[in-house]
């Protein structure tokens, strides 16, 4: 039996605070919110395992915010939290861990101490959940005028995260399915099992609206990200001769027809060869050739997405964030502007990023130099990243 294992519930919408994706997965001082209480778990020594329970809809999301964590394979959630848990809790079953610690994938600063003083809870108790006690004077409103003061002497508010010896919490949840119950201490309360309150801390907030995400962000502070801009360029030669048949030319990922084919030991996309030694130069790792030597015959006729992904996975192992990405090709022909559209999604598609985080331009040179006579494509790029200091 596995001593203890963590369950962070990610499948809610977070449609309170809005944005183009749940919240669990919106940004925090360059990681997904959720990857803090994963982290926080994962890196705690009296824990065992860590698992999500996530909303299938959301797995490129999730995906991409645990890349490089080392965790059970994420379970689906339910339609409500209740319903959530106890699907997580029944995918432990055959584990069978002796406790179980619940946390909410938005709170991300739950720290080592409260973490610790929830499993010593449960050497004596068949429930502990984090608390804070209420220090404001409460009051009790009939249409929004004051109809009593209410006693805060014995009152707390609950965070979690909140823990359980595993066959009784999951004995718990079974019993209370659809009850409509908003916290797990409450379906252990329903069971009749003994809850204890842990305290807590006012930073174990629940991010909900976007003024606890911007309480969040003032919380990390500045101090503990910084900004860096690498610069990438790269240039290809055209075949001398101009090729028969169907020609094309790969530029960010797409294939682009044209008379003759650009020449190099992988596909030869100097746009995703520029963009990848940006994302490298941001990150002082050197450039493509470092990583990919030309006189390597694993990279012959490669695609270069295959190295651009490399680059990301670089500054996610750093737990670093890509802003912005900003390229421009240098070219008299093949025209560029009507696959734009498709060379802005390719590259999105790729790194997992918003499509309005990447730039991609055209220009000429006016028929001067060595893209002027049309000898070939050149491309230079900006990366903009955000890493922890």
């Amino acid at each position: 039996m596995t001593g203890c294992i963590a369950l962070v519930v990610a499948a809610g919408r977070g449609s309170r605070l809005g944005g183009e994706v749940p919240k669990q997965y919106r940004n925090l001082g360059g990681r997904p919110m959720l990857r803090y209480s994963l982290q926080a778990f994962l890196e705690h020594p009296q824990v065992d395992a860590v698992r999500a329970v996530i909303d299938p809809e959301d797995r490129p999301h999730y995906d991409a915010a645990t890349r490089g964590l080392d965790l059970l394979p994420p379970v689906p959630g339910g339609e409500t939290r209740q319903d959530s848990v106890r699907l997580g809790l029944e995918s432990l079953a055959e584990i069978g861990p002796a406790r179980v610690l619940i946390h909410d994938a938005v709170r991300p600063f739950v720290d080592p101490p409260i973490i610790s003083r929830i499993i010593a809870a449960l050497d004596g108790k068949p429930g502990a959940i984090a608390a804070v006690p209420v220090t404001d004077t409460l009051k009790r409103a009939v249409d929004d005028n004051i109809a009593e003061t209410v006693d805060r002497k014995e009152l707390w508010r609950a965070q979690t995260p909140q823990g359980f010896r595993y066959p009784e919490i999951l004995a718990a949840h079974r019993a209370a399915t659809g009850a409509g119950l908003t916290d797990d201490a409450a379906v252990a309360e329903r069971a009749g099992l003994e809850v204890t309150l842990v305290m807590a801390g006012e930073d174990n907030f629940k991010i909900t609206t976007e003024a606890d995400l911007e309480r969040a962000q003032r919380l990390i502070g500045e101090t503990t990200t910084e900004v860096r801009v690498g610069m990438g360029f790269d240039a290809h030669r055209f075949a001398a001769d101009q090729a028969k048949g169907e020609v094309h030319v790969m530029l960010c990922g797409v294939a682009v027809a044209h008379d003759r084919q650009l020449l190099g030991h992988s596909d030869a996309d100097v746009g995703l060869h520029a963009l990848t030694d940006a994302i490298l130069g941001a990150i002082g790792q050197g450039d493509i050739g470092s990583h990919f030597p030309a006189s390597d015959p694993e990279w012959r006729g490669a695609a270069s997405e295959t190295f651009l992904r490399h680059a990301a996975r670089m500054v996610a192992e750093r737990r670093g964030e890509i802003l912005h990405l900003d390229l421009t090709l240098i070219c008299e022909a093949p025209e560029v502007r009507p696959h734009h559209a498709a060379m802005v999604a390719q590259i999105a598609q790729i790194l997992s990023l918003s499509e309005n985080r990447i730039s991609v331009k055209a220009t000429t040179t006016d028929r001067l130099g060595f893209t002027g006579r049309g000898e070939g494509i050149a491309a230079q790029a900006a990366a903009t990243l955000r890493l922890p200091r």
